[in-house]
């Protein structure tokens, strides 16, 4: 049987290198990028034959993000300098996309809240609940995570959302959590919590804006379902 051509056996102008350098990063494709980032392959097979062989493996890049070094390094041809690079990149991507959003932290729609985590919540194995605080032109003040794992009264009580909103001095609020399963549609449960809260933050005078639910690159915002 033949050995699989490595990416010095390919012409120049395609191999992964070259051709991010004349047509840039957006032009190639997801093996080729995580090509470049692995740098070398194995006895057998080129960077880019390993790079695909992992993308078939975890099925997608976001379950290429979710995997720790150890299950990195279960992958034939991946040892740990591999693994910790590899993860390194995709948080630095996380973090960038974040760092862009957040620049201007002024919330005008609900898309805004959702974007300002989507990149960090989405990812999230159990379910986050935290809270964007408001003044009274709608920037934000600041940000805190209230409760991680399964979402329900007991885990998020005002006292802690709205002490943390005397805090900041601010003037409204916004809740957010993710649903683990990649789905954003509310849950009685959800909807139950938000109108506690919202009780709560009539009684001090801080209004609840709105509740929005982070699914994988979708959310859903209670207010504009009707639900506040």
């Amino acid at each position: 049987m033949s050995q699989a051509p490595m990416l010095r056996d390919l012409p120049l102008e395609d191999r992964p290198r070259e051709r991010m350098i004349r047509s840039g990063a957006e032009a190639l494709s997801h093996a080729e990028l995580l090509a470049i980032l692995l740098r070398t392959g194995t006895r057998d097979e080129s960077a880019l034959l390993l790079a695909q062989r992992i993308l078939n493996r975890t099925g997608s890049l976001r379950s290429l993000g979710d995997m720790s070094v150890h299950e990195l390094t279960q992958i034939r041809g991946i040892g740990t300098a591999k693994a910790v690079q590899l993860q390194a990149s995709l948080e630095l991507g996380r973090r960038m996309a974040q760092t862009r959003i957040t620049e201007d932290p002024f919330i005008r729609r609900p898309q805004d809240a959702a974007d300002m985590v989507m990149e960090t919540m989405r990812h999230y194995k159990r379910e986050h609940f935290m809270c964007l605080y408001l003044n009274t032109k709608n920037r934000v003040l600041g940000q805190e995570t209230i409760s991680i794992g399964t979402l329900d009264a007991s885990l998020v009580h005002p006292r802690e959302v709205f002490r943390a909103a005397m805090k900041y001095g601010s003037a409204s609020i916004i809740c957010l959590h993710n649903h683990p399963s990649g789905d954003p549609t509310p849950s009685q449960e959800d909807i139950l919590i938000t109108r506690r809260l919202m009780e709560a933050g009539e009684l001090i005078g801080i209004e609840v804006l709105d509740h929005v639910v982070i699914g994988d690159n979708r959310y859903v915002s209670l207010k504009e379902q009707g639900y506040m």
